[in-house]
C-alpha cells in the first residue's frame, strides 16, 4: 500500500491545518546557495553559502567535496552598495575574498590545511570591496570597485575602481567621477577594461552606462586606463549592463532599449554597438543590479547561453553571436535560473543556480549538445525534504501564475497564487468556507516574486492558508515600462494592486471565488512592509485588511530620504516624482507614520535591533500610537538583527509568530 493510500484524509476549517512543515525544519540548518564560482584555469567549482546556524556568516565551499575553503572565524561577504554580491574570486587554486568583519581582501590557497589566509589591502575598515577582476597577464594586478565610508554619510560615501597590487599589498586609484561603479571586465588580452557605470538620481537598471577603455601596464607594473568610450546606456532613459567578452573584438552586454533587457554586442574595431537578436523579444535576459554577483548568461564559444524570464519563470536561450539568426529555446525543468557561469569552453560546459517549484536552488551542470542540453545536479536536493526530513507526497502547494486586468486602467497585473494544499485534508468542515489569504508585497520595491520552491510559503498554505505574491506595477521582470508604473506612484499603485488582486480573487463566479473577501491578510519586509503599512494607514479604505504583519517596514519616507544608504539614497527621486526639498507634502502624506492614528487592522511588527535602514524607532512609533489607543498591535525586537533576518533562532521565531498572530486575530480553532 502506497504512502498516500494509508493517509487518513479529512476536513477542518483553513488555517487550522496540522502540518510536518515546522518552523524548526525549514531554520534549521537552512543554509542557502548565494553565488557560483568557477576557476578559470582549473574549471574548479566553488559556491557561497550562507549558514544561519553560523550567526548568518557566508562561506566559500568547493563544491565537488564540499570542503570549507576558509574557517569559522571568516565571513566571505561584502556590502558594496549595501547589498553586497560579488565578494570572491578563484584562480589557479587561489581563492581572494573580501572578509566582512573588517572589510579587506585576503588571498588564501584552496587546498587542504592551507595556511590562513593573507591580508593584501590595507588595514581600513570604512573600505569595501566587490567584484575583483584579475588581468590575464599581470594576476598580481587586481581590479576592484571599492567604496569609501571614512566619512559615512550617504552623499559622502566615494565608489571608485580601484588597483590591488597583490605583489606589493597597495591600493591604486584607476577610475572616479561616477557615482557607482560594476562589472570591471578585462578582455581576454588585457588590452582593454569594460566596466558599468551610472549616476545619482538613476538606479542601474534605469541609466547604468557601459563604458571601454584602453589598458597599458607600465614597467613598474602600475595599470592605467586611456581612451574612454561611453558604449551604451542613456541616463534615466536606457540601460545597459552584465558586460562579458566574447573575443579581444566583441563585448556582449545587456541593454533594454527596445523596452526589454535583450542582449547586444559592442565592435571594438567598428565602434559600433547592435542587438543580438533579430527581433526583440519581449522578455527581461536580465535582472535589475541589486546585487553584484547575479549574472544572465555565460558565453560558450561562438555562442551564448541566455535566460529570460516569460510569465515570471525562466527560460533558457541558446544565442549565436553573430545575431544572423533566431535564438534557440532549451527547454529546461527550472523555474528560477541565476548566476551563470562558464565552466569550459571546450567541453560546452556552464554551471547555474536553478530552483524548480518543488525543490531547494541546485547547483546545476548544463553540457550543451548538438541535441540540446543535459542536465546534472552538482549541489541540492531532489527529492521533497526539508532539512532532510521527507515530507508526504502532495504537500507542495504549486504556484498559479495569473494575469488579472486592473479594472481602473485595463493595464495588466501579475500575481502568483497559491492554494492550501495538505494530502491529509480534502478541504474545510465548514460548508462553503473560502480560505484566508496572505498577500504578500515583495521588498525593492523593483523586485520580483519568482516561483520556485520557498518553505515559508508551504509553512503557511499547509496549514490551510491561501498565499498570494502581487508582482504590483514597479516589479521587474515584465519590462521597463512596467516597471515605471511606480514612478511618482509609490504608496498609490503598489498599495492599489494588492488590494486589487485578493479582492479580484474573491469575486465570483470561476474562475476566481478563491479565497474569503473578510479574511485578507496583508505582510511584506522592507519596502514591501511600507505598501503593507500604507495599505492600512494612507490607503482610500484602510479597512480592507484583516491583519497586517510587518517586517523591518519602512514607515517614515522623511527619515529614509535623509538617512538610507547611498545605493538608495537618491531612489525615492523616481519612485515620490521629486526629491524631499521639492515636494514635501508628498513624503509627509504618503509616510505610514503620519497616519498610525488611522490603523485600525491588527498588525504584528518585527524589528531589527540593529537596523540602519529602518531605524527601531519608526516602528516603535508606530507600536506606541496603535496600543496606546487601545488597538491589536505586537511588537518584537530581534537583538543583533538588522534589515532583514540572518540568524537561525530570528527565522524560527518570527514564522511561529506570524503565523499564531493570524490564528489568534482571526480566531482559528481547530
Amino acid at each position: 500500500m502506497s504512502q498516500s493510500e494509508q493517509m487518513v484524509v479529512q476536513q477542518a476549517p483553513y488555517g487550522t491545518w496540522k502540518s510536518p512543515i515546522t518552523s524548526e525544519a525549514i531554520t534549521k540548518g537552512a543554509n542557502a546557495i548565494l553565488d557560483l564560482i568557477v576557476d578559470p584555469a582549473t574549471s574548479e567549482v566553488y559556491h557561497l553559502e550562507s549558514r544561519p546556524s553560523e550567526k548568518g556568516r557566508n562561506v566559500l565551499v568547493h563544491t565537488g567535496s564540499n570542503r570549507d575553503v576558509v574557517g569559522p572565524k571568516w565571513n566571505v561577504r561584502t556590502s558594496v552598495h549595501e547589498y553586497g554580491g560579488a565578494p570572491a574570486i578563484v584562480n589557479n587554486g587561489v581563492a581572494y575574498f573580501s572578509n566582512m568583519e573588517d572589510g579587506r581582501i585576503y588571498r588564501v590557497r584552496v587546498e587542504e590545511n592551507a595556511p590562513e589566509p593573507e591580508a593584501l589591502t590595507p588595514e581600513n575598515k570604512p573600505f569595501r570591496y566587490a567584484c575583483l577582476q584579475q588581468h590575464p597577464a599581470h594576476p598580481e594586478l587586481i581590479v576592484s570597485i571599492l567604496e569609501d565610508h571614512t566619512s559615512d554619510v550617504p552623499s559622502e560615501v566615494v565608489n571608485t575602481l580601484v588597483v590591488i597590487d597583490a605583489a606589493q599589498k597597495i591600493l591604486r586609484p584607476l577610475l572616479s567621477g561616477a557615482d557607482f561603479y560594476a562589472h570591471p571586465r578585462f578582455s581576454p588580452d588585457g588590452r582593454k577594461l569594460a566596466w558599468v557605470q551610472w549616476f545619482h538620481p538613476d538606479m542601474p537598471w534605469e541609466g547604468g552606462e557601459l563604458h571601454v577603455a584602453d589598458v597599458s601596464v607600465s614597467d613598474d607594473n602600475i595599470l592605467r586606463t586611456s581612451n574612454d568610450i561611453h558604449v551604451a546606456g542613456v541616463r534615466e532613459k536606457v540601460s545597459a549592463q552584465y558586460p562579458s567578452w566574447a573575443s579581444n573584438d566583441t563585448l556582449i552586454f545587456t541593454s533594454d532599449e527596445s523596452g526589454f533587457i535583450n542582449p547586444w554586442k559592442y565592435t571594438i574595431n567598428q565602434n559600433t554597438s547592435s542587438p543580438l537578436l533579430p527581433e526583440p523579444i519581449a522578455q527581461d535576459f536580465g535582472s535589475p543590479l541589486w546585487q553584484l554577483h547575479f549574472f544572465p548568461y555565460a558565453i560558450v564559444g561562438s555562442q551564448g547561453i541566455f535566460t529570460a524570464l516569460e510569465h515570471g519563470r525562466s527560460v533558457l536561450y541558446l544565442v549565436d553571436l553573430d545575431n544572423t539568426s533566431a535564438p534557440t529555446r532549451i527547454e529546461n525543468p527550472f523555474v528560477t535560473i541565476g548566476n551563470i557561469r562558464l565552466v569550459s569552453s571546450d567541453r560546452r560546459e556552464i554551471i547555474f543556480t536553478g530552483q524548480k517549484t518543488s525543490s531547494k536552488t541546485n547547483i546545476v551542470q548544463v553540457s550543451l549538445t548538438s541535441a540540446g542540453a543535459a542536465f546534472k545536479t552538482l549541489k541540492g536536493s531532489a527529492s521533497l525534504t526539508v532539512d532532510g526530513i521527507p515530507l508526504p507526497d502532495g504537500i507542495v502547494s504549486e504556484p498559479q501564475p495569473m494575469v488579472l486586468t486592473l479594472r481602473e486602467s485595463a493595464s495588466p497585473l501579475f500575481v502568483i497564487y497559491y492554494p492550501p494544499t495538505n494530502p491529509d485534508y480534502s478541504g474545510s468542515s465548514i460548508e462553503g468556507e473560502k480560505p484566508p489569504c496572505v498577500v504578500n508585497s515583495h521588498g525593492g520595491p523593483t523586485a520580483l516574486t519568482e516561483q520556485g520552491l520557498d518553505w515559508e510559503i508551504q509553512y503557511f498554505t499547509s496549514r490551510g492558508f491561501a498565499w498570494l505574491e502581487v508582482n504590483y506595477g514597479g516589479s521587474s521582470g515584465y519590462g521597463r515600462r512596467y516597471i515605471e508604473r511606480l514612478n511618482g506612484n509609490w504608496g498609490i499603485v503598489d498599495v492599489q494592486d494588492c488590494i486589487s488582486a485578493p479582492q479580484t480573487l474573491s469575486l465570483s463566479p470561476a474562475p476566481f471565488n478563491l479565497v474569503d473577501p473578510k479574511r485578507l491578510i496583508i505582510r511584506g519586509g522592507s519596502a514591501g512592509g511600507f505598501t503593507t503599512l500604507a495599505a492600512i494607514s494612507t490607503a482610500a479604505d484602510v479597512n480592507v485588511f484583516a491583519a497586517a504583519t510587518s517586517l523591518y517596514g519602512i514607515s517614515d519616507l522623511n527619515k529614509l530620504a535623509e538617512f538610507t544608504h547611498k545605493f538608495e539614497s537618491r531612489y525615492l527621486d523616481h519612485l515620490m516624482g521629486g526629491n524631499i526639498t521639492k515636494i514635501p507634502k508628498v513624503y509627509n502624506d504618503r509616510s505610514p507614520i503620519n497616519h498610525a492614528d488611522k490603523i485600525v487592522t491588527p498588525l504584528l511588527i518585527l524589528q531589527g535591533e540593529i537596523d540602519m535602514v529602518v531605524p527601531k524607532g519608526q516602528a516603535e512609533a508606530i507600536y506606541n500610537s496603535i496600543r496606546d489607543r487601545g488597538g491589536v498591535v505586537e511588537y518584537k525586537l530581534y537583538e543583533g538583527e538588522g534589515h532583514g533576518w540572518r540568524r537561525e533562532e530570528t527565522m524560527r521565531d518570527a514564522l511561529e509568530r506570524e503565523v499564531g498572530f493570524y490564528q489568534r486575530v482571526l480566531g482559528l480553532q481547530a
